[in-house]
């Protein structure tokens, strides 16, 4: 019954659980920019009330992956191609600001993290594994920057970044250039090399932006 929560779950736990769900087959492509959220398929699914799955459903949009419309149905967020130049110079900022401030505050305990992350990316085979590990990665030097608003808005560009390259697979290096981009960023994070670390980070955008200009012009996306 579409009334029935199931098994007994902890208060928020069912929203959790939605918006993990959905996060992670937004961020797949599983569900298609654009493509409608049936609140009571969804509900039935995971056998709960629509009450978690509308809640779920505002936190995706406070994400920036989920678009309510006026009459409160709710669709994927589309891909907004034709603001990418916007995306990638925030994307760019993000990535400096947090490098500069994890070489600036970075403790070994952080580095460790970071360490780790690099080890997992070093070791996806998938684009969708890659792009977690990424993630990961620039997050967990974010973190070293002790600057919580910039990790919550680098995060959000990840996201979106990863979606991009689930569209656009060809645009994740499978040569070791991303690696080694990496291990030069820790470095200088290891290093406290300030001007360094922002120098890799701005560096390591313009691969991304170089490579979706060259994927975005073989396969036009209109």
């Amino acid at each position: 019954m579409p009334g029935d929560e199931g098994p007994r779950r902890r208060r928020g736990e069912g929203v959790d659980l939605v918006h993990a769900l959905l996060r992670e087959e937004i961020l797949d492509l599983v569900r298609a920019p654009g493509s409608p959220i049936d609140e009571i398929h969804l509900a039935q699914r995971l056998f709960m009330s629509r009450t978690p799955v509308r809640a779920a459903i505002v936190r995706l949009a406070s994400e920036g992956l989920v678009t309510v419309l006026p009459n409160r149905s709710a669709i994927v967020s589309t891909v907004d191609l034709v603001n990418l130049r916007p995306f990638l110079e925030a994307l760019t900022l993000m990535h400096r600001v947090t490098a500069r401030l994890a070489a600036e505050r970075r403790t070994e305990a952080d580095l460790a993290a970071i360490r780790v992350c690099q080890a997992r990316f070093t070791r996806a085979r998938s684009v969708r594994d890659r792009a977690i590990a990424d993630r990961e990665l620039h997050a967990a030097i974010a973190g070293a920057g002790r600057n919580p608003y910039y990790t919550t808005l680098l995060c959000r560009l990840l996201d979106e970044e990863r979606r991009l390259w689930c569209l656009h697979p060809s645009t994740v290096d499978p040569h070791p250039e991303g690696m080694s981009q990496h291990e030069a960023l820790l470095a200088a994070i290891t290093s406290r090399d300030i001007a360094q670390a922002d120098h890799l980070a701005q560096a390591h955008t313009l691969h991304l932006r170089t490579a979706l200009a060259q994927d975005l012009r073989r396969h036009p996306p209109f």
